[in-house]
């Protein structure tokens, strides 16, 4: 059977429905609902022969899920069949809402099929409703039996329930490998996979719902018939690795379970083993997954009778709940929060500076959920996180190809360690005021520039953020791939503090730091990676030219590269932790090494008062994330996907407002696929799997650029009006554009109050046009035109000044920022000059030259556009008196430019 995404839903283009498969049921129930009521009014033979063919493609979807069942479909069918346009839209609005609430996730009344007699929609509301308290999943049974068998299966496995068991599951059964990761993919509800040897394998090439996962599936690892299980239980840990699989085989086990292939199963079971054992197992793995070490004991915590003698008065709540005036503050935020309370690292909370007990069995279980050797909890966010990779792993006079458009905890953590940032440039795009990403021809420059310096031996770093505030993701494996071709044993450190959702996207795990590491590991230990360095060094020679190194795609020696990559992410941007709630994960072969230097800096940036309730956070943080983390950020897609849609179509929001495209945030040059909108239905399968696998940036789909200078609106004013008078809030906003990020907290209801906001506002743009006539016209084109063609040029980082460069000869970049961040401490090296006087173009013509004292960030666009012991040009002077934003950190506007007098140095 093959499922073609898009001929379910004609709005939505290929690449859409890939990266939110998991929703595309709803939708399509939600269309089948909407058709149920036109038939109801209308009874239009069309709109029957339309449901007609929903329920035929329903049906082949429904088969992945174990609600609504065959029973209500086949009951459906008959309604349609006999014409009986009531029963049909009783029944279908009942299943319809149960799949979008997932009542039947909670409310076992759901499951009864006798609810549905006679009148299932009035009956089944007045069904008493038995809420489920236990947390609902569901298990894939991949069997060879015949289909008259299935539902045999499945009741086998509602007998073994217990009333002990913590959890309840529902079983979904398919018979071929092809079906079982259509499965997964459709189903984000499927927890575990029980793999019955002697399935078919069913793989069509011209399948086009599997044809996008090729780049994530190795299909030519289901040929093997001998090994097809640990084929396909492969296949599904690339897609999903957070699953348990187990199987059950008729043959040697014993002998199998000693090799090595056999780890990718939770457990093997011989074919004639009790129903009961693989019950238990499921339960007992689905516990390793929701237990939370940490939460857990936090909570027993503040269930014992505690009296408290540390310096701590708000433990306990005692201090509020007695008070005569800040009483109010426990009434707002419960009993719970203050019980949780402590200062002592003893009764089981355990030490987040060195963690022996459950925060330590949290970070390993966290590290194990994300695919990294190593985690660490940070409870002063991923600012501190990165500070402490960089404190870590570099020491004074290490050089760090480094972003200069990266954030500021970046530039601070190169002053802390003394090493010397090498600022490689981003494009630009200054028709929106922000940057891109950094092109890895850019970086390639660098290293070999400073390899002809005889400087490469001091290159310990790349730095760079995955993906960017705007959302802008890097090809990852490629940049690592060929920078260590250059040099081998570089440390990557990837900044992606927005990005960690992306984890559980089987298409943007690829582009994490963790899941780049990880195919690269695998890539370098097979044969033909050698094999392929060998045939490049043939091609190259042995004294390639630089324009050679940096034309061709660099492949690296496997013998000598050693893979050291450490990831930041702030989990509360992206999943559901407390403020401030960050991690550092590590896949570096050298820890061992570091790992003294490593909790050295732990000791210098964590507080010794940790937030115990943030440390909880990132706990559960990662629980719901291996529980139904797939799910949700498939929904986070959907929502950005239908906001684009229906911002850039709609014929009035349009005229003032629109997201812009991929076309638009990435040069033609780094599209080599061509994809220029996600939401573009010609689309061509291999369109959407080049882009995803080979372009060299791609946008994060769950960040919107919302271009607001159309409506006359500089980001900042539009940021404060959606915030003001219709509580919209959002981040980031650049000179005529806001960014819209869409999360696993967003629903549809987001989705329409944003957009009957902008209609409105929209509608009183034109009212006013209309209204107030030509002046009005003439004056709002003029500042439609300031802000979208008078934008300030997005100055490059110029130099360090002579005085901090170790060699003042050479064409490098990189300079002594710790030396000139200090220097500024001494007034006396110190000077202001106002940023409108005319001393400043004297002595950008005959000097002194103007160095920077201090790190100058405006807010937008939120780099910095000086930093300490910078030369000032005549571009940055520019970009300066163009600002009109309020927020400028390291600018007094009453003092004027902070400088370095570099004479006195």
């Amino acid at each position: 059977m093959t499922i073609g995404m898009s001929e379910h839903h004609n709005s939505h283009s290929i690449i859409g429905e890939a990266l939110a498969t998991p929703e595309l049921r709803s939708d399509l129930w939600i269309s089948v609902l909407y058709q149920a009521r036109k038939w109801e009014r209308t009874q239009e033979a069309l709109i029957k022969d339309n449901l007609a063919n929903a329920l035929k493609k329903l049906g082949e979807i429904d088969l992945y899920f174990a609600y609504p069942g065959s029973i209500l479909l086949n009951r459906l069918s008959y309604y349609l069949r006999e014409n009986d346009h009531k029963g049909f839209l009783r029944l279908s609005q009942c299943i319809a809402t149960n799949i979008i609430s997932k009542k039947f996730h909670r409310d076992v009344s759901v499951w009864d099929i006798e609810n549905y007699e006679d009148d299932p929609f009035n009956r089944l509301p007045q069904a008493i409703s038995r809420i489920k308290t236990k947390p609902y999943f569901e298990v894939l049974s991949v069997v060879p039996h015949a289909r008259s068998r299935w539902q045999h299966i499945k009741e086998e496995a509602r007998g073994v329930r217990r009333s002990e068991d913590e959890f309840v599951y529902e079983t979904v059964v398919a018979g071929s490998a092809v079906d079982a990761l259509k499965c997964i993919i459709l189903n984000s509800d499927i927890e575990s996979v029980v793999l019955y040897d002697g399935f078919e394998n069913g793989y069509d090439e011209k399948d086009s719902f599997l044809k996008v996962f090729e780049g994530v599936i190795d299909f030519q690892s289901l040929d093997n018939i001998d090994y097809l299980s640990i084929g396909l239980a492969q296949a599904i840990n690339k897609i999903r690795p957070e699953l348990d699989i187990f199987l059950l085989s008729d043959q040697n086990i014993e002998s199998f379970s000693g090799k090595k292939e056999s780890l990718i199963f939770s457990r093997i079971f011989y074919q004639m083993e009790e129903p009961l054992e693989i019950h238990l197992s499921i339960i007992e793995s689905i516990n390793n997954r929701y237990k939370t070490p940490f939460f857990d004991n936090l909570k027993k915590y503040a269930e014992r009778p505690i009296a408290t003698f540390h310096a701590l008065p708000i433990a306990r709540g005692k201090s509020i709940f007695t008070s005569n005036w800040i009483s109010d503050m426990g009434d707002f935020y419960g009993p719970n929060l203050f019980l949780a309370e402590s200062s002592a690292t003893t009764g089981g909370l355990d030490s987040l500076l060195e963690p022996t007990g459950n925060i330590k069995d949290a970070q390993d279980m966290a590290a194990k959920a994300f695919g990294a050797d190593h985690a660490f909890f940070v409870t002063n966010g991923t600012s501190t996180s990165n500070k402490m990779v960089l404190q870590a792993l570099l020491v004074p006079g290490d050089i760090v190809i480094l972003d200069r458009n990266c954030h500021k905890s970046h530039h601070y953590g190169c002053v802390l360690a003394g090493a010397q940032p090498y600022y490689v440039e981003a494009f630009p795009l200054v028709e929106y005021s922000m940057y891109g990403g950094v092109p890895i021809k850019t970086i390639k420059q660098s290293l070999l520039k400073l390899k002809s310096q005889g400087e490469i031996d001091r290159v310990k770093m790349v730095d760079l953020t995955n993906c960017t505030f705007d959302g802008h993701v890097y090809d990852v494996r490629r940049v690592m791939e060929e920078c260590l071709a250059i040099k081998p044993d570089l440390i990557f450190l990837w900044d992606e503090a927005w990005f960690g959702f992306a984890h559980w996207s089987p298409l943007l795990r690829q582009r994490t730091a963790m899941g780049a590491a990880d195919a690269l590991s695998q890539a370098l230990s097979q044969p033909e990676a050698l094999i392929a360095w060998e045939e490049q060094q043939k091609t190259l020679g042995e004294n390639p030219s630089d324009e050679a190194l940096l034309e061709n795609r660099l492949i690296p020696d496997p013998r000598l590269v050693k893979i050291r990559v450490y990831q930041t992410n702030s989990i509360h941007k992206s999943m559901s932790a407390l403020r401030q709630g960050s991690i550092v994960l590590v896949k570096d072969i050298k820890f061992e090494h570091v790992e003294s230097q490593f909790h050295e800096a732990i000791f210098t940036h964590a507080s010794t008062s940790p937030n115990l309730q943030i440390i909880a956070s990132l706990d559960v943080a990662r629980r719901q994330m291996q529980l139904e983390g797939y799910g949700l950020v498939a929904n986070a897609m959907r929502v950005s996907l239908e906001i684009r849609k229906q911002i850039n179509n709609h014929p009035l929001i349009s005229k003032y407002f629109r997201v812009l495209n991929n076309s638009e945030m990435i040069p033609e040059k780094f599209r080599e696929s061509g994809i220029s909108d996600y939401n573009d239905p010609s689309v061509s399968w291999i369109e959407a799997i080049d882009a995803i696998k080979n372009d060299e940036f791609i946008i994060d789909p769950s960040r919107m650029t919302l271009s607001c200078g159309h409506a006359g609106f500089d980001g900042t004013t539009f940021k404060n009006i959606l915030a003001d008078k219709f509580n919209i809030q959002l981040n980031k906003t650049s000179r005529n554009s806001v960014l819209l990020q869409s999360n696993i907290n967003n629903n549809r209801s987001d989705i329409a109050l944003l957009l009957g906001v902008l209609n409105e506002i929209s509608m009183d743009l034109d009212n006013k046009s209309q209204k107030f006539g030509k002046d009005y016209q003439i004056n709002f084109q003029k500042s439609v035109d300031e802000l979208i063609f008078d934008l300030p040029h997005l100055p490059n980082f110029s130099k360090f000044d002579d005085c901090y460069r170790s060699n003042p000869q050479s064409d490098t970049l990189h300079g002594d920022i710790r030396r000139a961040f200090y220097d500024a401490y001494n007034e006396l090296k110190c000077e202001y000059i106002d940023l409108n006087s005319t001393e400043i173009e004297t002595r950008l013509e005959s000097g002194p030259v103007l160095v920077s004292a201090n790190f100058v960030i405006p807010y937008p666009p939120g780099f910095p556009i000086m930093v300490p012991g910078q030369v000032i040009t005549k571009e940055i002077i520019e970009f300066m008196r163009k600002l009109d934003v309020k927020e400028i950190h390291g600018f007094n506007k009453n003092l004027g430019l902070k400088l370095l007098k570099t004479g006195s140095i």
